[in-house]
């Protein structure tokens, strides 16, 4: 019983302790008929000279900082659009691009052009293999390359040496076929990548220049192993020629050797 009372009493009495701050803080702003010699309000003295000095103060120490760091800002806001990323060379950057855009499909279109040329069925089938542009259709040269050029002449019918020599020089041509096939289907790819690289710089930010710069760099340094693939396969070429001439003149020796013992042994027996 006692603590609800007690409750009750203490709550009128913070209320009415709220109520009696609250007064006083009225009466001390309200103004009061004190006046100086002057006839002016101390007070408002002494807030004009406090907002005098915080005037001061702000224009010294915080507003020449501000003008200086502000300055810095421009500078360098200058610098970087006159000089690092220049609005005229990047809109002329742009241009060239949209240039190349154009130039690299009429190149595409010329690179794609058909320049077929056989005429009979049996070199046509290996025709459209070696022009296909598709890597799924090496495997498919052997067998047209058997059919138009032959296969490996049995063994009753040539010595071992002519058959390992027809054998590689049959070898490394398809092999030359096949690889011509995969650098074809690897430069469409590349064309495809040009095309891309060259789309993003027409609408790609200044900063992100270095980001398109390496991935053209990584694709030309592809290009650039695919073209030494393909010399590779040039000298290979070259070198299976000159080891089928030597082979040649290794035959030619030995047959005139044997009919010079041949033709000896029947002078003798002539004798």
């Amino acid at each position: 019983m006692l603590r609800p009372s007690f409750n009750r009493v203490w709550k009128w009495v913070k209320s009415a302790a709220a109520c009696a701050v609250a007064l006083a803080v009225v009466v001390m702003m309200l103004p009061t008929k004190a006046r100086s010699q002057l006839g002016l309000d101390p007070c408002c003295a002494i807030i004009s000279v406090g907002l005098t000095t915080i005037s001061n103060l702000l224009s010294s120490a915080v507003a020449k900082p501000l003008g200086a760091i502000q300055q810095l800002e421009q500078q360098a806001a200058n610098f970087e659009q006159q000089v690092v990323f220049p609005i005229a060379a990047l809109n002329q950057a742009r241009g060239l691009a949209g240039q190349f855009q154009g130039q690299f499909t009429q190149m595409k279109k010329t690179f794609q052009l058909s320049v077929s040329s056989a005429t009979l069925p049996t070199a046509q089938q290996l025709e459209k293999s070696l022009l296909s542009r598709n890597p799924n259709s090496v495997p498919q040269i052997s067998g047209n390359y058997a059919a138009l050029y032959g296969a490996v002449m049995p063994a009753t019918d040539a010595p071992p040496q002519v058959r390992d020599l027809v054998d590689m020089t049959d070898a490394e041509a398809q092999a030359a076929m096949k690889k011509a096939v995969e650098i074809d289907a690897l430069a469409d790819l590349e064309l495809q990548a040009a095309e891309q690289i060259n789309q993003q710089l027409q609408t790609a930010a200044p900063g992100s220049a270095p980001i398109l710069e390496a991935q053209a760099s990584a694709w030309l340094v592809r290009a650039n192993a695919y073209t030494q693939s393909a010399m590779a396969e040039l000298v290979r070429v070259r070198s299976i020629e000159l080891a089928n001439n030597g082979a040649q003149l290794k035959f030619s020796t030995a047959h005139t050797t044997n009919l010079h013992s041949t033709g000896s042994q029947v002078l003798q027996g002539a004798h």
